[in-house]
C-alpha cells in the first residue's frame, strides 16, 4: 500500500462524523442564556469603562458612538461565519477543528496555537488588572498587600509574585472543576452584577448630559472615526468563546448562533450607551485618563458611585476570565483529544475535561503571578485575527464540503460576506505594530518545533 507523501499528511482532514461523537462523554446543560452570559462575560470587560473615553479623547470625539457601530458590523461579519460554523459543526475546539475539517491538520493547529496564545494571554493580562483594582478597593479600606506580594517577579523593585492575580486565576479554575451547572450560575450572577452598575451609570449619567458636550460632533473627522473603530473592534473580541462550548450546549444547531450573534448585539447596545453617556457629560477632551468613567462620575459630584463602578470593573474581568479559562481547557482538550498534544490532555472524567483544565489554570495563574505581560498583550489581537480571518475563509470550502449538511444557521450574502469578513481581517492585521509581528512569528516558529516533533507523528 502506497504511503501518504508529506503534503497529504500535513493536509489530511478528520472524518466528520467520528468528530462530531467525540466528545459524547461531555454533558449538555448549557442553553442559550448562559451562552449570552458566556459571551458577554468575555466581550464586557474593564474596557467598557476605559476604551470609550480614552478613544473619544484621542481618536473620535463624540463620534465614538459610529465608532463603536462601525466596528460592531465589521465584527458581525465574522461572528455569522462562526455561527454558521457552529451550526454546522457543534464540536469542541472552536475554530482549531473548524479549520481542521475544512483545511487540514496542519491550518487547524496553527489556528489552535494562536488560540491558546490569545486566550491564555488574555486572561493572564486580566488577573494583573483584576489585582490592581482590588489593591486600589483594598486601600480604600485602609488595606495594603506587602509589596513583594503584589507584582510579577522583579526583586530589584521588591516585588516576587501577584498573590491576587495568581489566587483569582485558581479560584476560576477551581469553580469550573465543580461542574458546568454550578459555574454558569456564579457566571450569570457576576454578569448581572455587571449588567446593573453599566445599568446605573447610564441611568445616572443621563441627568448629567449637556448637549453642548456633543459639539463638534467630528472633531477629527470621517478619518477619525474609520481610525476609531480600529481600535474599539477589540473591544468585541471574545464572542468567538462562545463556539468552544459546542458540545455542552442543548440543541446546538440553534442555540450556538443565538448565543453568538445575541452576545454581539447586546455589547453593541452597551458600549453605544455608555460612549453617548460619557461624551454627554464631560467634553471629550477631558476624558484621556486612566479610568474616564469614575473621572465623569466625580466631575458631576458623585464619588460614591466611582467606588461602584470599581465593583463593576472586577465583576466584568472575573466574567472575562471565566469564560476564557474555560474556552481554553476545551481548546486544549480538543487538540489533546485529536492527538496533537499527549492525550492525557484529551480525558475526560466526569463528564469534564479536568486534565486540560488543571493545566491551563496552572499555566495561567504562573504567568499572571510572575510574568511581566505589557509587551505581550498586542499578541492577543493578532491571535484573534488570524482565527477570524481562516475561519471566514473556511466557509467557502465547509458549504462544499460532501460529508456536511448544515440545516442551521447560514451566512447572509454567501460569498460575499465570508470573502470581506476575511478581507478586514487582513486590513487590522496590517495596522498591528511590528513588534507584535515579530513576536508573533517567535511564537508561531516555536509551534511549528512542538508540531512537526510530536503533533505531525501522533495526529489521529
Amino acid at each position: 500500500m502506497k504511503q501518504p507523501t508529506v503534503w497529504q499528511r500535513l493536509t489530511r482532514k478528520p472524518d466528520v462524523q467520528t468528530t462530531l461523537n467525540a466528545d459524547h462523554q461531555l454533558a449538555r446543560t448549557l442553553t442559550t442564556r448562559d451562552l449570552i452570559a458566556l459571551g458577554i462575560g468575555a466581550v464586557i470587560g474593564t474596557g467598557i469603562f476605559i476604551l470609550p473615553g480614552t478613544v473619544a479623547a484621542t481618536t473620535s470625539g463624540p463620534a465614538i458612538t459610529l465608532a463603536f457601530i462601525l466596528a460592531a458590523v465589521v465584527c458581525s461579519l465574522a461572528a455569522m461565519c462562526y455561527a454558521e460554523f457552529a451550526s454546522a459543526l457543534p464540536v469542541a475546539g472552536s475554530a482549531y477543528a473548524y479549520g481542521s475539517i475544512v483545511f487540514g491538520q496542519l491550518v487547524g493547529w496553527i489556528i489552535g496555537w494562536a488560540l491558546i496564545l490569545e486566550y491564555m494571554l488574555a486572561v493572564a493580562a486580566v488577573s494583573t488588572s483584576f489585582s490592581a483594582y482590588f489593591a486600589s478597593l483594598l486601600s480604600g479600606f485602609g488595606l495594603r498587600i506587602p509589596r513583594a506580594l503584589s507584582g510579577a517577579f522583579d526583586p530589584a523593585h521588591g516585588t516576587y509574585v501577584n498573590l491576587i492575580a495568581v489566587l483569582v486565576v485558581l479560584l476560576v479554575g477551581f469553580m469550573l472543576t465543580r461542574g458546568m451547572t454550578t459555574s454558569m450560575a456564579v457566571n450569570r450572577a457576576m454578569v448581572l452584577v455587571k449588567l446593573l452598575i453599566i445599568g446605573i451609570f447610564v441611568v445616572v449619567g443621563a441627568f448629567y448630559i449637556k448637549p453642548i458636550n456633543w459639539h463638534p460632533f467630528l472633531p477629527f473627522g470621517v478619518k477619525g472615526v474609520l481610525a476609531g473603530a480600529s481600535l474599539v473592534f477589540f473591544a468585541y473580541l471574545g464572542f468567538d468563546a462562545v463556539s468552544a462550548s459546542a458540545p455542552e450546549v442543548k440543541h446546538p444547531q440553534k442555540t450556538l448562533p443565538r448565543g453568538i450573534i445575541g452576545t454581539l448585539i447586546i455589547a453593541t447596545v452597551l458600549y453605544v450607551l455608555v460612549a453617548i453617556v460619557l461624551t454627554g457629560m464631560v467634553k471629550f477632551t477631558h476624558l484621556d485618563v486612566a479610568d474616564p468613567v469614575s473621572f465623569a462620575l466625580i466631575f458631576i459630584h458623585q464619588p460614591q458611585l466611582a467606588g461602584i463602578i470599581a465593583i463593576g470593573a472586577l465583576a466584568g474581568m472575573f466574567t472575562m476570565m471565566v469564560t476564557m479559562i474555560y474556552s481554553s481547557s476545551r481548546l486544549v482538550y480538543a487538540i489533546g483529544r485529536d492527538g496533537l498534544l499527549p492525550g492525557w490532555f484529551g480525558q475526560v472524567q466526569r463528564q469534564l475535561p479536568r486534565h486540560a483544565l488543571v493545566a491551563v489554570t496552572t499555566i495561567i495563574a504562573v504567568m499572571g503571578g510572575l510574568v511581566p505581560l505589557t509587551q505581550l498583550v498586542n499578541l492577543v489581537n493578532i491571535g484573534t485575527l488570524i482565527a477570524f480571518a481562516i475561519v471566514s475563509l473556511g466557509i467557502l470550502p465547509l458549504r462544499r464540503h460532501e460529508q456536511i449538511n448544515n440545516p442551521g444557521f447560514k451566512v447572509p450574502g454567501y460569498p460575499v460576506v465570508p470573502l470581506l469578513s476575511f478581507l478586514f481581517c487582513l486590513l487590522l492585521m496590517s495596522q498591528l505594530p511590528q513588534e507584535t509581528w515579530l513576536m508573533s512569528l517567535v511564537w508561531f516558529g516555536i509551534g511549528l518545533i512542538i508540531y512537526f516533533s510530536y503533533g505531525f507523528r501522533h495526529g489521529k
